[in-house]
């Protein structure tokens, strides 16, 4: 079978192995559609803290089950299914209060243990959410990265009543957009490159700022009556704009953040308490796949304009090579097994 893997940072290896039998508790997915994420890249740059090489990656992927090992009674072989890449353990303290994409032993599936970029991929049975076979399987490809944006958006307590200011205008922010306006919330997305948001635009932003040529300070001054915006989003992870995000949230606004960086950063403690604000990080996803999937599944969301590419699994490093290349270009890179 294809596999797709980082042998060590820098040395991405594409080569062909024995398919691996589902253990009790288990399920293997025949793999039909995978997207390349960010995270991907970080492991092939060695910048990714909790990867250990060498390491089948990939952990947005669909597909058809192939087989099932003992004990599974909730899917049959010939379901359409997607994975949920966050593995918990289901009793420490994150886990009992529902935020398992936090546990104290957390595992992901592409990181910690090897994912979905193979052909035959083997997951928890609690972890392979079955989809209708009316939706592609390429859409339920991208649950996951909109359940990221679901994740957010329930930190943030996004509603109808909230105007969302979203820093970034790539993958993880136009999850994050589809998701808040489908919640009803007037959204703005800020960003340096025009093409990306023409691409917002497309997705339904009702502002689009270019921050290289105007001021988001500025932009975003009027909004709810001169406060400003009640939720912030971050996917960039520049220590700078959680700085200004402070600056211009409005009062009892919410930020959330899901890009990150180990530098530090200047924040304001007297911007933060003048405003009451609430600073929230945000991993993973905490379960959303199925809500996820209903949404796909009812139409409420329709994101399939979000794949701008598709390769043959076999020519993954001329995928990868565009992602890294040409991330203008790119919105959703997937590889088709």
């Amino acid at each position: 079978m294809v596999t797709i893997s980082v042998r060590e940072p820098y040395k991405l290896v594409v080569d062909d192995r024995d398919a691996p039998k589902p253990g009790p508790g288990d399920v293997a997915i025949r793999v039909k559609r995978a997207g390349i994420c960010g995270s991907d890249m970080h492991i092939l740059h060695g910048s990714n803290p909790f990867a250990v090489y060498p390491r089948v990656i990939g952990h947005e992927f669909s597909g058809v089950v192939e087989a099932l090992g003992a004990g599974v009674s909730s899917l049959a072989i010939g379901d359409h299914v997607v994975a949920d890449p966050v593995i918990s353990c289901g009793t420490c303290y994150p886990c009992r209060v529902g935020r398992s994409n936090v546990c104290s032993k957390l595992q992901v599936i592409g990181v910690h243990r090897d994912g979905g970029f193979r052909s035959v991929a083997v997951v928890p049975e609690a972890n392979a959410i079955k989809v209708s076979p009316s939706l592609g399987l390429d859409v339920a490809a991208l649950a996951e990265p909109l359940a990221v944006a679901a994740n957010v958006l329930w930190r943030t307590e996004c509603t109808n009543e909230d105007v969302v200011l979203i820093y970034g205008a790539g993958t993880v922010g136009i999850t994050v957009l589809q998701v808040a306006k489908m919640r009803g919330a007037r959204c703005i997305v800020s960003d340096i490159d025009a093409d990306r948001l023409k691409r917002a635009k497309e997705f339904g932003a009702d502002v689009v700022v270019n921050s290289r040529q105007q001021s988001v300070a500025e932009i975003v001054a009027s909004e709810l009556d001169g406060l400003g915006p009640s939720v912030v989003i971050d996917g960039a992870g520049i220590p700078s704009l959680l700085e200004e995000a402070c600056r211009v949230a409005a009062p009892a606004g919410r930020i959330g953040l899901l890009g990150f960086s180990p530098a530090p950063c200047n924040v304001s403690q007297q911007e933060i308490v003048r405003k009451e604000l609430t600073l929230v990080g945000s991993r993973l996803n905490r379960r959303f796949i199925p809500e996820v999937v209903r949404w796909l599944e009812t139409g409420a969301l329709r994101p399939e304009a979000m794949i701008t590419q598709t390769f043959d699994a076999r020519d993954a490093r001329a995928a990868f090579d565009l992602v890294e290349q040409h991330p203008e270009q790119t919105l959703k890179v997937q590889l088709v097994f």
